[in-house]
């Protein structure tokens, strides 16, 4: 009998793992994480290509360079490095602006050295994947616990 105790609390701590491996164990409170993505960035118009100096003022000034190349990936259709680039971003932590499911979606900003996708991500809202480029993007540096809104060169207000 005690042979197949041990087993059963391995086998509920290994389950009781996997269970807080898919939920967060503290929500983050939505004051707290919502500031970033409340105040939006506006990128300047687009600029010529093959414009340099104009390329740099494109972007916000605090968005990095490997997110920026994130971007350009996506506003090109692709390819892109991960399976899971482009897939429906669902919102469970309800810090972006409630839309429609499918309206979201996520791209991973590449790490240089990391052996996994790391923590950075795009959002990018609305558009069609394969058709037109989102609207709106939020970058996230955390794996989705804060959001910092920008908004494409020469895309809407």
């Amino acid at each position: 009998m005690r042979r197949y105790a041990w087993m059963v609390v391995v086998l509920a701590a290994l389950a009781l793992w996997a269970w807080q491996q898919r939920t967060p164990a503290v929500a983050p409170s939505p004051s707290a994480t919502r500031q970033p993505a409340a105040q939006p960035s506006v990128s300047p118009p687009r600029a010529a290509h093959g414009d340099a100096a104009g390329q740099a003022e494109r972007w916000p000034p605090w968005l990095p360079a490997d997110a920026i190349a994130t971007v350009q990936l996506i506003e090109r259709g692709g390819p892109f490095p991960y399976r899971q680039d482009g897939a429906v971003f669902q919102n469970r932590e309800r810090l972006l602006p409630r839309q429609p499911r499918g309206y979201y979606r996520e791209y991973t900003v590449a790490a240089p050295g990391a052996r996994d996708r790391g923590a950075r991500r795009i959002v990018g809202g609305g558009g069609m994947p394969g058709t037109s480029p989102p609207v709106e993007y939020y970058y996230s540096a955390d794996h989705y616990r804060s959001f910092r809104r920008f908004l494409p060169a020469g895309g809407p207000p």
